[in-house]
């Protein structure tokens, strides 16, 4: 965090969290925060004419961890991706080597997100027990604050406690694992389905069975909401959806987003969601096969849109040569048979799996422009911006680095229509999709909610990020865009918006004319929960790890301090 007075001035500011929409002002910045004024010696940013935004919050990526790194060892050619080298060498001493398209390096990826005006990404599936490689790699990347999701889901621990009802054990064992860990928050990925996949099955409904646990997906998600909103956790459920990818799919996303229904948030964090479903667009598909696969958009968010209590991001097609990467093995085992490129797969014992496939979005492939419509429709129907986030669940549907062109698309109807003109199905695509009569274009004001005020709020955070009223951090993005004359051209909204002309972190200019010129301060943000302590799960815990059924030493296990020397610790109480 800098020290010292700094001011930004005369900009056209949105920030969704005062209700300001392109009022010309000033940002003043003291050691690091937000505050009311400055004194006269300040050092002043010259934003005139330019947009003023809080730093950009990104609530679903993939950005460090096993699998991630898994993706750079096997795809070499990632860096040639188009054509040409997409790596390079930083200007100045002290930078690091640049490389990577769909998986840069965490120090491509620190500086991308800084160039963007990014100021925090959360990790979204860290495996429990390879937690410490996933925190080296958060701990190597450059600038941006970061949080990683433990995933739950599939824990042996978890579904056991469920399976008997134990809604209270299974509270305490997310408690012990997110010290452990310095995680966030509790992520389910294919909720049963990837414990089955260690059997060669999969849970592609709600009510399939997992092998040998005896527990349905259903009672998966329905537990970890109970355990929680028991526990108070900054940032609700945060699930990827059983039979994710496949035709006819919506239906399962509806069915599974009711089990929300009557839980109301107990936080003291400010967010109301109990439930973030995340990349939506993978779970938005009707047809009974390819042939016939179409957009549900608009089933799934007049759902949605009725919801309080639910949070959803996009996970946006780019159409882009791309590296899919999840938890959800048994997906990426059928997506290497739709294919036919490079596979890998990782098992994590008693936790979770997960698996890496290429993957080529072909415009001129209708089930891939189709989903290329259904992720922008999503939004395009949403009422309330502040609970949809704009994402590609990176890299998965595309690379963070095509947010902006994301934005355009959303902001410009004659944008998304050239894309459609370029397409040789196009009018197969515009009888599958609704996306060719939507006439909506998104405000900047409505993009900040879905990139700043809304992500931060959803994830707990919205008192720190997100925003530019005083005590809030330091964190300010400018971008030459005159928001009184936006440009006709939406080339040039996504131009402006892929490099800022100045973004400010902690009170530090990081970004200058779209350059990185300092590496600033960042924090690793976790979650350590205070509760009594459970003997069941202690003793099962122990035993897990001296009778064998763990591989590793219980000292082996947790994430070591030096790992996240920069740590911002929200604490939680709860009450015996």
């Amino acid at each position: 965090m800098a020290s010292g007075e700094m001011i930004v001035k005369g900009g056209f500011i949105i920030d969704p969290t005062r209700k300001i929409d392109g009022d010309v002002g000033d940002v003043a910045i003291k050691d690091g925060k937000i505050v009311d004024k400055v004194g006269s010696s300040a050092k002043v940013i010259d934003a005139k004419g330019k947009v003023v935004m809080a730093g950009a919050v990104d609530v679903h990526s993939h950005v460090a961890g096993p699998k991630v790194n898994a993706g750079r060892l096997m795809r070499p050619e990632d860096k040639f991706i188009s054509g040409f080298c997409r790596s390079g060498m930083a200007q100045k001493n002290g930078y690091r080597m640049e490389s990577g398209f769909s998986i840069p390096s965490v120090f491509k990826t620190g500086y991308d997100y800084a160039r963007m005006g990014y100021t925090f990404v959360m990790e979204a599936a860290m495996p429990p027990l390879l937690a410490p490689h996933t925190h080296e790699e958060i701990h190597d990347t450059p600038i941006i604050d970061e949080g990683a999701l433990p995933v739950f889901a599939n824990n042996w621990f978890v579904m056991d406690y469920l399976r008997k009802g134990e809604v209270e054990n299974t509270a305490a064992y997310i408690a012990w694992l997110l010290k452990a860990t310095k995680g966030y928050g509790v992520k389910l990925v294919n909720p049963g389905g990837t414990a089955a996949w260690a059997w060669g099955l999969n849970c592609l409904s709600l009510n399939d069975p997992v092998p040998y646990f005896e527990i349905t997906p259903a009672e998966i998600i329905k537990g970890l909401i109970e355990a929680n909103e028991f526990l108070g956790l900054p940032h609700s459920i945060h699930l990827h959806q059983n039979n994710l990818g496949n035709p006819g799919n919506y239906p399962d996303t509806i069915a599974a987003l009711k089990i929300a229904e009557g839980f109301k948030a107990r936080n003291k964090f400010g967010r109301e969601s109990v439930m973030h479903s995340t990349h939506l667009q993978f779970h938005s598909y009707g047809g009974e096969g390819w042939k016939d696969f179409c957009s549900k958009a608009k089933e799934v968010m007049d759902y949605v849109n009725k919801q309080k209590n639910i949070t959803i991001d996009l996970g946006c097609v780019t159409l882009d040569e791309t590296t899919t990467m999840t938890a959800d093995g048994p997906f990426e085992h059928h997506l290497h048979g739709l294919n036919h490129l490079k596979w890998t797969n990782v098992d994590v014992e008693m936790e979770t799996a997960a698996g890496v496939v290429p993957y080529i979005y072909d415009k001129n492939v209708t089930p891939n422009a189709v989903q290329w419509a259904t992720g922008l429709e999503l939004a395009l129907y949403a009422k309330d911006m502040n609970r949809c986030f704009i994402t590609t669940d990176h890299p998965n549907a595309g690379p963070f680095t095509r947010y902006p062109r994301v934005i355009k698309w959303l902001m410009s109807k004659k944008a998304r229509e050239e894309t459609i003109a370029t397409m040789k199905n196009s009018d197969r695509m515009i009888g599958l999709t609704n996306i060719h009569t939507m006439d909506r274009e998104l405000t900047l004001f409505e993009i900040a909610q879905m990139t700043r005020s809304g992500p931060a709020k959803c994830l707990g955070l919205g008192n720190v990020y997100g925003g530019l009223a005083p005590g809030m951090n330091g964190d300010v993005s400018v971008f030459n865009l005159n928001y009184k004359d936006l440009p006709k051209d939406a080339e040039k909204i996504e131009t402006a918006l892929q490099r800022a002309a100045c973004f400010i972190k902690g009170g530090e200019v990081i970004v200058k004319d779209g350059e990185v010129v300092s590496h600033g301060h960042k924090k690793t943000v976790w979650v350590k929960v205070a509760m009594p302590e459970n003997p069941q799960v202690t003793r099962d815990v122990s035993q897990a790890f001296t009778q064998g059924t763990y591989t590793v030493d219980i000292r082996n296990y947790p994430v070591r301090e030096y790992l996240a020397p920069h740590q911002s610790v929200i604490d939680v109480n709860v009450e015996a």
